[in-house]
């Protein structure tokens, strides 16, 4: 099967486990409504919802690949990478989660300090009900809290006046290094992949540079597609990812229902000679039919 011929797959989506809104089971049942037979749950610096999803994939004949959305940092700017893996994770996976739940705790505190001087009275107790079933809160939540308690009128004001970049509730936090993050999937067996190149803002210089790196440390693929995005940029990403003999993948980076995306909501593929990521060897056979 090519990228082009690849409708019924996502393979980036988020739960309630992170920063999603649906709970891992109707993340899959969504899937299943809109025609998908595989997917992926990758949420953010943990796999919480993994388990449940899989179980939902396996009552719907679904196929439900692992996966994790890891945060890093690559020369001052903060890098996701979507590991993706076959069976249970391992050891090396396990830890570095712990290491990255623990630096996610210690921003949801700081955030929730700040904020409280502002105006958001019990902070971390407002965002926490926003997102009850997730064991790590991220900015959406202590967005969604600041909409409730009536500070702001919706998400997009709470980002542009305190959770933004520069603003009180950006706290920085010293995510792990690329080069240490692709050492712990590699150990682990799971296969490293770039989520959404095109929008962490770099310039092609140094998106070249990124992908330079990341082969170099032994990354193998990269999200041709994620989610709408400009078909001229998309045909450049493709012969940026085919130079350095990347893998690609897709995903919708799904989050919550009513928005501008849905699951298996992709931009139009270009024609390429890029190899799937369903291809790789070690993916094989975690995309097998149940």
């Amino acid at each position: 099967m090519t990228l082009e011929q690849a409708a019924h797959i996502d393979l980036h989506m988020h739960s309630t486990a992170s920063d999603g809104r649906l709970a891992p089971q109707d993340v899959m049942a969504l899937c299943h409504q809109r025609g998908l037979t595989c997917a992926a749950l990758t949420d953010h610096d943990t796999i919480d919802g993994v388990e449940a999803a899989a179980g939902e994939a396996r009552t719907l004949g679904m196929t439900l690949v692992p996966g994790v959305e890891l945060s890093t940092r690559w020369q001052g700017v903060g890098i996701h990478v979507v590991a993706l893996w076959h069976g249970q994770a391992q050891a090396p996976m396990t830890a570095l989660l712990e290491h990255l739940a623990h630096a996610r705790h210690e921003r949801a505190l700081e955030i929730a300090r700040r904020l409280e001087k502002v105006g958001l009275d019990h902070a971390l107790e407002r965002a926490r009900e926003q997102n009850p079933d997730a064991r790590l809160l991220g900015r959406p939540d202590f967005a969604r809290a600041l909409v409730d308690a009536g500070l702001v009128p919706d998400m997009a004001r709470a980002f542009k006046r305190y959770l933004g970049a520069g603003k009180t509730g950006d706290v920085k936090v010293h995510w792990p290094t690329l080069e240490e993050t692709l050492e712990s999937i590699h150990k682990a067996g799971g296969v490293a992949i770039v989520a959404h190149p095109l929008r962490y803002g770099l310039t092609r210089r140094r998106l070249g540079l990124l992908l330079d790196e990341f082969s170099e440390l032994g990354g193998e693929g990269a999200e041709l597609i994620s989610g709408y995005q400009n078909d001229d940029r998309s045909r450049d990403l493709a012969s940026l990812l085919a130079k350095r003999r990347l893998y690609a993948s897709l995903g919708s980076d799904f989050h919550y229902q009513g928005g501008a995306l849905a699951p298996g909501t992709l931009s139009a593929v270009p024609r390429s000679q890029l190899v799937p990521i369903w291809q790789h060897p070690r993916l094989v056979p975690a995309f097998a039919r149940p």
